[in-house]
């Protein structure tokens, strides 16, 4: 018996970033420095990002002007005690909307959950968006609930590999996983490289997933950890005066071009161009460069990575879960292996190996695939 993810559900907020548009609003920014003059412009043009979406309407320049910007177009730079104040408002709709897609994608029951994980690393609340979950969708009030906080890009892993151990113990367990980011709530204006990087790939968006023992979907297989110390000081996530802040030097796509293939060597049978379909966290074009180089991938084995990074940027924890949806939009057939990986702070690189599994015609459920609900109103 293995679990196996039933469906994936996602949702985004309303409002939608266009590349050039918000690299132009930051490049305008009074007091940014020779250097950043320099490093903004390219950060923002080399992200492989063409929009993204955002819980902060004022972040469009078309919109009207918020507690982030005000009508002079100047950016400003919130206390972290009112950007959590804007989390604790703004994710548990998100948290519910991606909930809600994966429950009925999955023809799912509410009151069937047993068990309900939730994962978030941008924002701090509680009660949390947990309760929002079981108040506004109908969970049993008993559900077993576990929150997994601030391990980054990374955390949709062990939330997955948990469900998983919690189905394959009770194979009447049904258990709901929902990730849920809003990095844009921590961007500023700055010079500082790495914040110029965060400010030109981070976007906001939720994902959850349905786990049982068995059932058609995507088999869970196998799962494999990897840390790499010597990458604990070029990627972290820290709490600050002005939000949290982002350490991504630009060793890091090194890093992990470096150490991949052994990282996850353990779930591979034969060379990794033999398996069709690799969800590879997108945390930025030059991390999907060094991974599809070093495993020797083709480049329809990065597709699905390279459209979310175009179509939705990075969106920490919930991104791979989007991957993984794109990939499978177009079905694929009964027993098509598929390798997902994330890259943390530590740095620290989770990965499986799944396995589609199909309806008794061989063709996999249609429910793990879907658009991304909107959340709100759209602008």
């Amino acid at each position: 018996m293995s679990a196996t993810i039933r469906a994936i559900g996602t949702a985004v907020p309303p409002t939608t970033l266009e590349q050039s548009a918000v690299r132009d609003l930051f490049a305008r920014q009074p007091g940014l420095g020779r250097l950043g003059s320099r490093i903004l412009p390219a950060a923002f043009d080399a992200s492989a990002v063409e929009h993204r979406h955002t819980v902060l309407p004022e972040l469009d320049v078309d919109r009207t002007p918020g507690a982030f910007r005000d009508d002079t177009g100047t950016l400003h730079s919130p206390s972290t005690g009112m950007r959590n104040d804007r989390y604790r408002e703004l994710a548990p709709p998100l948290f519910v909307a991606a909930a809600r897609d994966a429950l009925e994608r999955s023809g799912t029951d509410p009151a069937a959950v047993t068990h309900l994980i939730t994962v978030s690393c941008t924002g701090f609340t509680q009660p949390g968006p947990d309760l929002a979950i079981v108040q506004e969708l109908g969970l049993p009030r008993g559900v077993f609930r576990h929150h997994i906080g601030f391990m980054g890009c990374c955390a949709a892993f062990p939330a997955i590999r948990s469900a998983a151990a919690f189905a394959e113990a009770d194979p009447t367990a049904v258990v709901l996983v929902v990730c849920a980011e809003l990095c844009t709530l921590h961007v500023r204006a700055s010079d500082d490289p790495d914040q110029i990087v965060a400010n030109s790939v981070f976007g906001d968006g939720a994902a959850g997933v349905v786990v049982t023992a068995d059932g058609p979907g995507l088999r869970l297989d196998a799962f494999a950890t990897t840390v790499v110390p010597e990458g604990a000081s070029e990627m972290a996530w820290n709490i600050g005066d002005e939000g949290f802040e982002m350490v991504l030097s630009t060793a890091v796509p090194k890093l992990v071009g470096a150490t991949v293939v052994e990282a996850v060597s353990s779930l591979l049978d034969g060379p990794a161009a033999a398996v069709p379909i690799w969800a590879v966290h997108p945390g930025g074009r030059a991390i999907l460069d060094r991974t599809q180089d070093a495993l020797d991938l083709p480049d329809s084995a990065m597709a699905s990575s390279r459209a979310v990074l175009r179509d939705h940027g990075n969106m920490s924890s919930a991104t791979v879960l989007f991957v993984l949806r794109d990939a499978l939009d177009a079905g694929v057939e009964d027993g098509t292996p598929v390798v997902a990986l994330a890259f943390g702070p530590g740095l620290t690189v989770e990965s499986a190996h799944l396995t589609a599994v199909g309806q008794p015609d061989g063709a996999v459920a249609a429910a793990v695939s879907a658009v991304p609900e909107r959340v709100g109103s759209s602008r």
